[in-house]
């Protein structure tokens, strides 16, 4: 039986299905409109999985290639990567904090004010083993850590989407669906901090071009553009033996920009994805919060907000790998060298440059992309020493989700009041 809802709580589509199924029930369409309904709830999701895919498969590559233009050595944030690597000591603590969280989620968004239901299956999975993990390391027993990584990711669902609520309905427009990413906090602050300086009349989406450049208007074509550029010049710096490696064989310029070209079109079928899913669930959901969990709101993964602004996502891209690299630069000086995490920077970036522009435009984007990337990666480097995760076996990862890494501050800041 634990098995059988650990599956369902880490398999999102199978979630969204029975949410609109139940939505659509609760609002007494027919079955008609149920099967299609709940069948586009799905279809729409697994495309935008199927985008997330390509889009990891071509940056997979191109993190490769980087690190081994530059030489360098370290860390990658990567918490699902982690997770999955303790599940053989960890395993059944991080399966019933999973459970036992998704039902404290459930139990506040029915009886207070906090009206909102995390669905976002592989961040409750990486943050219950990130609870797991920390009061491990704590001495704490299996009784107490599934008791207090329960309660504090229980409370952690609805706590982060609240307080990113206002951000979400200056870029959304309106109040229908909430942030659930445990990165939602720092995206927030980050569009919060770029409003104080920049101009949001001045979006990045009105950029005004010549017309012989008036190509370059079209989303698509201009983050082509921009991403050959990177994948390419990023490959002259790669020793040719370990390119033809990284290629398969392929010439290495033509890999580049192939590569490159499939990262657009990954992003191309998220944006698609994402329009489908929410067109169908967000009707589907108000019959949830008219019948079952009144005035509740579904928080959803982090591309969801895309669509809002396409250009700012490759502008928050861009500018966070800029604050991520610098970082990395000054890693002599931090605890620990911690490498650019190119689909953490793309994921976070990109959303940070939505949430920039939507409250300082086109400089706003820019700002937020490069601030999210500067201290995130700042925040993994300083946090690194509270948790030894190698002492499980691993090397080479930490933790990623920035929302996570402030929840083990405070846990260890409280352990080391108590003496634990």
């Amino acid at each position: 039986m634990l098995n059988f809802l650990v599956s369902i709580l880490s398999n999102p589509a199978i979630i969204l299905a029975i949410i609109a199924a139940v939505g659509l029930i609760s609002l007494r369409k027919t079955t008609s409109d149920v099967i299609k309904g709940t069948l586009k709830t799905i279809f729409g999701f697994l495309i935008l999985q199927q985008g997330s895919n390509i889009i990891v498969n071509a940056l997979v590559p191109f993190s490769t290639m980087f690190t081994e233009a530059f030489g360098l050595n370290g860390i990658v944030a990567e918490d699902n990567s982690l997770v999955a690597a303790v599940q053989a000591v960890l395993g059944k603590e991080t399966a019933l904090i999973l459970v036992f969280a998704f039902l404290i989620n459930l139990f506040i968004a029915r009886f207070t004010k906090w009206k909102y239901i995390f669905l976002t299956g592989h961040m409750m999975f990486s943050f219950a083993g990130t609870m797991a993990i920390v009061f491990d390391q704590m001495g704490l027993s299996f009784i107490a850590t599934v008791i207090l990584g329960s309660i504090i990711q229980g409370i952690s669902m609805v706590f982060f989407p609240a307080i990113s609520q206002p951000f979400v309905r200056k870029v959304t427009g309106n109040d229908n669906v909430a942030f659930g990413f445990f990165g939602s906090s720092w995206i927030s602050l980050s569009g919060w901090i770029s409003g104080k300086i920049g101009n949001k009349s001045k979006s990045s989406e009105d950029v005004k071009v010549p017309k012989s450049l008036d190509f370059l208007k079209d989303m698509s074509v201009l983050m082509g553009i921009v991403m050959i550029v990177i994948y390419v010049i990023t490959s002259f710096f790669v020793d040719p033996s370990k390119m033809k490696e990284i290629s398969g064989g392929q010439n290495s310029i033509q890999f580049a920009i192939m590569t490159a070209l499939t990262f657009v079109v990954g992003i191309l079928v998220l944006l698609q994805g994402v329009r489908m899913f929410l067109g169908e669930l967000v009707p589907a959901f108000k019959g949830i919060g008219e019948k079952i969990v009144p005035g509740a709101k579904p928080a959803l993964d982090v591309p969801i907000f895309y669509s809002f602004a396409p250009i700012a996502v490759t502008i928050g891209f861009l500018a966070a790998l800029v604050g991520g690299l610098l970082v990395t630069l000054i890693s002599s000086i931090l605890p620990v060298v911690v490498l650019p995490s190119v689909i953490g920077l793309f994921f976070m970036g990109g959303a940070a440059g939505v949430f920039g522009n939507a409250t300082g435009g086109r400089r706003g984007a820019i700002f937020a992309g490069f601030f999210l990337g500067f201290t995130w990666t700042l925040l993994v480097a300083l946090a690194y020493p509270l948790v030894d995760v190698t002492s499980y076996g691993v090397k080479g990862l930490w933790f990623a989700s920035p929302d996570a890494i402030i929840v083990v501050i405070l846990i260890r800041l409280v352990g080391m009041l108590f003496g634990i």
